[in-house]
């Protein structure tokens, strides 16, 4: 049952979290982002473009008792649809059949998603509720990447219940594959083009 808070912000800013904040002199800096409306609550354009260009992200779910597990995921630019204003989904490929995710959300449907651009060195966080979707093959395959060579097992909902953005303090630039690899293609393009623009030049100033 999803747990109702004073501000969107508790679902990560609990008693004891507020308690070390207050200890080290942050939490008048949070109580006023609180008071001010605290975390975002549904997807605007902002975010809906973020996600849309996100070809990874991480998911988190944890046992009944609290045990934590991180797993990627992946797929092409757009994988992760938006269905509304504070509902996000995606098709589960198989993968190697530990069903851990399975498993965790079957008796905790806490989760989160954690999403990099390593790029442009911003990353959002979604704090939220998901479930699979076993029983649907419509929706599965609404949300299969057209084209994309993955087998669907299932389908993820996730609920969002806040989000916020971090800092890009210590979030090292890196580029995809493809990204480079079109770069130096375009690079390796105009290196040829003046090396025969050179040699043509050469040949109109060369003596007969």
């Amino acid at each position: 049952m999803t747990q109702v808070h004073a501000y969107s912000s508790d679902v990560a800013f609990t008693p004891a979290v507020k308690a070390i904040q207050t200890r080290k002199g942050s939490r008048s800096g949070y109580a006023h982002m609180e008071e001010g409306g605290g975390w975002r609550t549904e997807i605007d354009d902002g975010l809906a473009a973020f996600i849309g260009e996100r070809t990874s992200f991480f998911l988190a779910t944890a046992t009944a008792d609290g045990q934590p597990y991180i797993q990627h995921r992946g797929g092409p630019a757009g994988f992760i649809k938006i269905l509304d204003k504070s509902t996000l989904a995606f098709a589960d490929f198989r993968g190697n059949r530990q069903y851990i995710t399975q498993g965790n959300l079957t008796e905790n449907p806490k989760a989160y998603m954690f999403l990099i651009d390593y790029v442009n060195r911003r990353r959002v966080k979604i704090w939220g509720e998901a479930r699979v979707v076993e029983d649907d093959p419509a929706l599965t395959a609404s949300l299969m990447p057209k084209n994309y060579k993955a087998k669907p097992e299932q389908a993820i909902v996730f609920k969002i219940t806040a989000w916020d953005t971090n800092c890009p303090q210590h979030i090292p630039m890196k580029f995809d594959a493809a990204d480079v690899a079109e770069a130096i293609a375009a690079r390796d393009t105009r290196i040829a083009e003046l090396e025969a623009e050179v040699a043509h030049l050469k040949q109109q100033l060369s003596p007969n």
